[in-house]
């Protein structure tokens, strides 16, 4: 090794030491008679002096000269720093490293931005030089808390019989929702394979091989639209079970979640953890990934809005539609009419035409510029449904379902940030089940599996794959994590005559369905025993661990919003004489 110690490992204990140090010159200082350097790398900052008597003239000169960012070499002697200048902030505050002189090992032309910098740079021109960004410490503490969190995760699953398995990442195109990537075969002209969006065939496959317990930490890839926590490469802990039930899996992933929490961010999870339907969770939340740190539920005013004259909530209410709202505790000093406009301007962007209001007075009658279209029995009943006390504020969505579950969703998503009605730094965990099997495809008008193909019906809802689709339920449970969903599994179908029943009605006829997922079918007609499993999301776990906002800073070389690699500029163009040997043609050049 060129070093002899790293740059936060020296104490006091070291003083008088000879030691050599290899690092980043983070910042240096000029006094004349003496530089003082800031060396640093991953594991901390040691400051090296290079002054008299240790050093002349000529070299104290030659250390004022090195750039900010050279990589360099030093040695030296371990020495108490002045009286008085003792750095609590450092781990290596107490002592000092006192060098005749420095070795250049690899000088640094004028970076585009420093990592030690107080203002950041916009993340285009950060993720271009990532190899500059990630030397920043909130970075590399990102990436630490990553790894971390994986060992986590595999000693876990290791401690419970798991047998940590490769599944490829070329295989056969399986639609499952998200498009896919695919990669042309060269020895193969014309056929294609597909990077994974997750290893579920191989997985259930794995079970029918008797394996019982698999798990891996995946690499998946969806050629999809991205947002800040989506990227189109992406990371899961994925495993199967054999021979369990839901709660089996939720019990395990429950055992995981408090581990986690204790090992790595040293916080107690109770358990177990919380659970609701997706029923309660959309009438409650208006979402199926609620955030639990608050509360300011949704609650049904319908009842009420079809006896009042107000035209709005009755013409809704007699349409068979609804009218919900929040109560923003409080809140009613702290919005003036202007920002409540702004909240209606906010709602219509999930389909809301419109949003009312009411303010608890002091004497506790609502007041609102629509309230003289209300009985004052009507609005005696809405402020006891709402809950409301003198100051806080009502909100109402009158549509249908959906749009007041995505509007009220939204809106007490934003009021709950703006109104800091939860601590950002508590960790709240809880299970969602009991998924609907289908939901209707908006353009086509049929029905398509929420979940996957393979997902089976609760028992008790077998019965109405044929006589009720719409409300058979399925044995599906996502985990939740500060209202965002961190994973997602189900139990599988196993039996071959329910399989054909939800094929059926998914509109895939057994030819399509041999095409698609013969190699699974047929592992499932030998001796398939009850199995189910879950996916959770790395980068999703990391993210909301480390208490970030966007997934690319959880990553250590992301894709933008637009899936290109500003570093590496990938996706590029390839020459002709590739595409030939792969059979292809670009229709993108002969457009241009």
């Amino acid at each position: 090794m060129l070093r002899t110690h790293n740059c936060g490992e020296l104490r006091k204990e070291h003083v008088g030491t000879e030691v050599t140090l290899c690092g980043w010159v983070e910042n240096k200082r000029d006094h004349g008679g003496a530089v003082f350097i800031d060396l640093r790398d991953r594991y901390g900052l040691t400051q090296v002096v290079i002054g008299p008597p240790e050093a002349d003239q000529a070299q104290i000169d030659a250390a004022g000269h090195v750039p900010a960012e050279s990589v360099i070499l030093v040695r030296g002697k371990v020495a108490d720093r002045l009286q008085g200048k003792t750095n609590d902030k450092l781990a290596t505050g107490a002592i000092e490293v006192r060098c005749p002189e420095l070795e250049i090992l690899n000088a640094c032309q004028t970076p585009p931005f420093t990592p030690g910098q107080a203002d950041l740079p916009g993340e285009d021109l950060r993720l271009k030089y990532r190899f500059l960004d990630l030397r920043r410490p909130e970075m590399l503490r990102a990436m630490v808390l990553r790894s971390t969190i994986i060992k986590e995760m595999r000693d876990y699953f290791a401690e419970h019989d798991f047998i940590d398995v490769e599944t490829p990442i070329l295989g056969r195109s399986t639609p499952e929702g998200a498009r896919d990537y695919l990669v042309p075969s060269r020895v193969h002209p014309g056929s294609f394979y597909a990077l994974p969006q997750s290893p579920q065939l191989y997985k259930q496959i794995l079970m029918v091989a008797g394996f019982d317990r698999y798990v891996q930490v995946a690499k998946c890839f969806r050629d999809e639209d991205l947002r800040a926590d989506r990227q189109p490469e992406f990371t899961q802990l994925d495993l199967e079970m054999s021979f369990v039930d839901a709660d089996d899996i939720m019990g395990l992933i429950d055992g995981l979640v408090a581990q986690t929490a204790k090992n790595v961010l040293g916080k107690e999870v109770k358990l177990p953890l919380p659970r609701m339907t997706y029923d309660e969770a959309m009438r409650r939340f208006g979402h199926d990934a609620p955030d639990l740190r608050f509360g300011m539920e949704i609650v049904d005013v319908t009842s009420v809005a079809k006896k009042t004259e107000f035209r709005v909530f009755r013409a809704t209410a007699d349409a068979g539609n609804f009218v919900r709202g929040i109560r923003a505790e409080g809140a009613a000093e702290k919005y003036s009419r202007r920002q409540i406009d702004e909240l209606t301007e906010f709602v219509k962007d999930f389909g809301a035409k419109g949003l009312a209001w009411f303010r608890v007075e002091e004497d506790g009658s609502l007041w609102s510029p629509v309230a003289k279209n209300f009985d004052a029995e009507h609005l005696a009943e809405i402020k006891s449904l709402m809950a409301g006390e003198p100051g806080d504020l009502l909100m109402f969505l009158a549509d249908s379902w959906e749009v007041t579950c995505k509007g009220l969703y939204a809106l007490r998503k934003r009021l709950g940030a703006e109104l800091k009605l939860y601590d950002a730094d508590q960790l709240h965990c809880s299970w969602v089940t009991e998924f609907p099997m289908f939901e209707r495809d908006e353009e086509s008008g049929r029905w398509v599996a929420m979940h996957h193909p393979f997902t089976a019906p609760l028992k008790s809802d077998l019965e109405k794959l044929d006589s009720d689709p719409q409300a058979c339920r399925a044995q599906a449970y996502d985990l939740v994590i500060n209202g965002s969903e961190a994973g997602g599994g189900t139990i599988r179908i196993h039996d071959q005559k329910t399989q054909s029943k939800v094929f059926e009605l998914l509109g895939i006829d057994e030819a399509t369905a041999e095409d698609r997922f013969g190699f699974l079918l047929n592992a499932l007609r030998f001796g398939a025993p009850p199995h189910g499993g879950i996916a959770l999301g790395v980068d999703r776990w990391v993210m909301l661990l480390a208490g970030l906002e966007n997934i690319r800073e959880v990553i250590a070389f992301p894709k933008t919003q637009k899936a290109s690699d500003l570093m590496t500029e990938a996706p590029g163009a390839v020459d002709q004489d590739q595409l030939t040997e792969l059979h292809l043609r670009s229709l993108a050049k002969k457009a241009e």
